[in-house]
């Protein structure tokens, strides 16, 4: 999530060979702030959340209605954990919740600033957290990339005013982290401990191209990238290199999470948020759930490994 002004970016489809993809809706949910979309395999369902209205939503198969559920606070990213529930990240906090949105456990406080909150997230092949927080004004650079390990907190740097994504591949040893207000996304690679061995910069973004929010890998460990104020998600290689565009109906798209059938299908999280009277009416569409046919396969995103009790 980036809240900057608004800027304009030409909303173009870049074929890489396998086809035009086409952007459907299919919730109308007018999220405030739709983030952090993530597949559950489980019980086949879309999760995301609404950070401003302080929502859970969830979409399963047409035979079940969407459901959405008040949680409050600030939740910013859902993911699953290995008891079946979920884990969110709220405000300092990252707590165990029920799919019903029953409070089970706080799994941890985050040592930030008050004005700071945690923001997206993802989970690696160890069951290892890592999370992004940043400054809710958008103001100071005290915003981080974290690692939640089994009970244990680990700042793992990447200052930003506000983080995003992160993405990790299948080994867990590169992961990407975005500082969106520098329009940056960085390659790490990742050591023991956890810690963070060596970083250099995978790709620079410019004015013309809105600002990278939320990120995700497919099986072909290619990045996918939303783009803020930037009307689409791109798809790059592992060298850089732009493949795919694919233009949305809104200006402030925020992350994409494959799930479906052979994780065929790419989900697209939008927002509305800070949108003037004239950009609403213009964009009827700011702040649905999108999908479109995926190229390739995504991934399964693994469970949170929760401490032993």
């Amino acid at each position: 999530m980036f809240v900057a002004g608004l800027e304009s970016a030409a909303p173009t489809v870049l074929a890489d060979g396998r086809g035009a993809a086409n952007p459907r809706l299919i919730w109308p949910v007018a999220a405030l702030l739709g983030e952090g979309p993530a597949w559950f395999t489980d019980d086949a369902a879309l999760r995301f959340v609404d950070i401003k209205q302080g929502n859970l939503h969830c979409m399963g198969d047409e035979t079940v209605p969407p459901q959405t559920i008040v949680l409050g606070g600030n939740p910013s990213f859902v993911v699953p954990a290995d008891d079946g529930g979920l884990v969110i990240g709220s405000g300092n906090q990252i707590r165990r919740v029920g799919k019903d949105g029953a409070a089970r456990a706080l799994l941890a406080t985050v040592p930030m600033p008050a004005h700071n909150r945690t923001n997206d997230a993802t989970v690696d092949s160890r069951g290892r957290l890592w999370f992004g927080t940043m400054d809710d004004d958008e103001r100071q650079p005290t915003g981080a990339l974290w690692c939640y390990d089994q009970g244990r907190l680990h700042r793992m740097g990447g200052d930003a005013v506000v983080t995003n994504g992160p993405a990790i591949s299948a080994d867990g040893t590169v992961l990407y982290h975005v500082d969106s207000g520098a329009r940056t996304i960085w390659r790490f690679i990742v050591g023991e401990g956890p810690t963070i061995v060596q970083r250099d910069v995978f790709l620079q973004l410019g004015p013309a191209d809105g600002y990278p929010d939320g990120i995700v890998l497919d099986s072909e460990d290619c990045l996918w990238v939303a783009l803020w104020d930037g009307w689409g998600v791109r798809r790059y290689a592992a060298d850089g290199r732009l493949l795919q565009t694919v233009a949305l109906p809104c200006a402030r798209v925020t992350k994409i999470a494959f799930g479906g059938p052979g994780l065929r299908t790419a989900y697209v999280t939008t927002a509305r948020v800070g949108l003037d009277p004239a950009a609403r009416e213009a964009q009827p569409l700011a702040g649905g759930l999108f999908a479109f046919d995926a190229p390739v396969a995504g991934r399964t995103i693994p469970a949170v490994r929760l401490p032993v009790r």
